[in-house]
């Protein structure tokens, strides 16, 4: 049975911090379709749609009948561990530094045979379940767990390897005046968080609910402007070699669209904190996050941005605040391709309609904090780098894959008529 992790030791200052090292990073065009799949936290193989056969690993052509035509689909991740390996030597850097390292062999219900990472529960011989995750490189990688749960399961170390789990790791939310932030806050001290710390803009003006967030135990609130540059660089010179996971919640919206206003006032605005606050978050907390991606127990893990679904399509009706989103995804993008080279996890986190002031005219449904906490947690857990919350985020993902110009000119109505 997994060992469960302890908290790390105060470190010492004038130790070494690990460098980062990355898994080998070479992968075919047609093998970046199981990581796109890993992205979402889906086990999704090629299938012919010729002979219907279950190709792995991923390929140009069917095993069977050659036909070009494969499409990825989401298949069991089921099967039977036939064979098991215990890596103790190797001369990649990466793996070097965690051996060792255990390797298996599954034989899928749906037909293929896969070499995968091996949970350490895992026995030989025994009915295993298949994960498809993103590793430390950003590729996807297949991992056999055991069938059922086991006690102290996700402290496995290859496990962790592969997700951000909050737990022993320090976490920052940007703003503590937000609507989510006291659900954000409570659900990362429950998922194991050592520290939350939150950022609290014009700390003079006084608002509601911060005696009670202050009073949290574990939860320190600390001057934080994501509008200001020299805030930003301070906050990180305090806490950016101990951010082990950053949540930036900040965000300004304002309803209407373009004509509805005379003036760039609330779309300056909506920039200001949605797209060049995150810009500043990036410039100040990166750099050191990016170094920290190997260290220890809590390294830095992940970065979270919680965009409005509207990012990947503009509703008129909030036109302005939809194109600062846009803007803000196009970044995340950058940023994640940056934080990479210290194995740091971007994730987005996409939500419809949230249960606050400004979204009370729009019918339900509606995302409530507590369900965008609870959604948040699970994709650390699962160390995903897309995840939609709520009804209305999954309905137009799933329309956007479909057909983006068609979801265009259905948005376009639904926001004028």
């Amino acid at each position: 049975m997994t060992d469960p992790i302890s908290p790390p030791p105060k470190k010492n200052p004038q130790a070494r911090t690990r460098t980062p090292t990355l898994p080998p990073l070479t992968r075919s065009r047609a093998a970046l379709g199981l990581t796109a799949a890993a992205a979402e936290g889906r086990f999704m193989l090629q299938v012919c749609d010729g002979c219907g056969a279950v190709q792995y690993p991923p390929r140009d052509a069917c095993v069977q009948c050659l036909s070009t035509a494969l499409t990825w689909r989401d298949v069991t991740p089921a099967g039977r561990l036939i064979a098991t390996t215990r890596v103790h030597a190797s001369p990649d850097p990466y793996f070097r530094e965690r051996l060792p390292w255990r390797t298996g062999t599954v034989q899928l219900d749906a037909g293929p045979s896969v070499i995968c990472h091996l949970h350490g529960d895992c026995e030989s011989g025994a009915r295993v379940r298949l994960i498809n995750r993103l590793d430390k490189a950003g590729h996807g990688v297949i991992m056999a767990l055991p069938e059922e749960a086991t006690p102290n399961m996700a402290d496995d170390p290859q496990l962790r390897e592969m997700t951000a789990d909050p737990k022993h790791r320090r976490v920052l939310i940007t703003d503590a005046r937000a609507p989510d932030a006291p659900a954000l806050a409570k659900a990362m001290l429950e998922a194991g968080a050592s520290t939350v710390f939150l950022g609290e803009a014009e700390g003079w003006r006084p608002w509601p609910g911060r005696e009670a967030l202050a009073a949290m135990e574990g939860v320190s609130i600390l001057p934080l402007d994501v509008t200001d540059t020299s805030s930003a660089r301070e906050l990180a010179g305090e806490i950016g070699g101990k951010t082990d996971i950053l949540i930036n919640n900040a965000r300004f919206i304002r309803p209407g669209g373009m004509f509805d206003r005379g003036d760039t006032v609330f779309p300056g605005r909506e920039m200001e904190v949605n797209y060049l606050g995150l810009l500043r978050l990036a410039q100040a907390f990166g750099p050191a996050m990016r170094g920290r991606g190997a260290d220890g127990v809590n390294s830095a893990a992940a970065w979270v941005n919680i965009l409005s679904a509207h990012a990947l399509i503009n509703a008129p009706d909030h036109a302005t605040f939809c194109a600062s989103q846009a803007a803000a995804l196009s970044l995340s993008q950058a940023l994640r391709a940056e934080l990479r080279a210290g194995g740091v996890k971007v994730m987005n986190l996409y939500v419809g309609p949230t249960d606050d002031d400004w979204h009370q005219p729009l019918p339900p449904p509606k995302v409530a904090p507590a369900a965008l906490a609870r959604s948040l947690v699970a994709g650390l857990r699962d160390g995903l780098e897309e995840v939609h919350c709520g009804d209305v985020a999954r309905d137009i993902a799933e329309r956007w894959r479909r057909d983006p110009k068609v979801l265009e000119r259905e948005i376009g109505q639904e926001g004028l008529g």
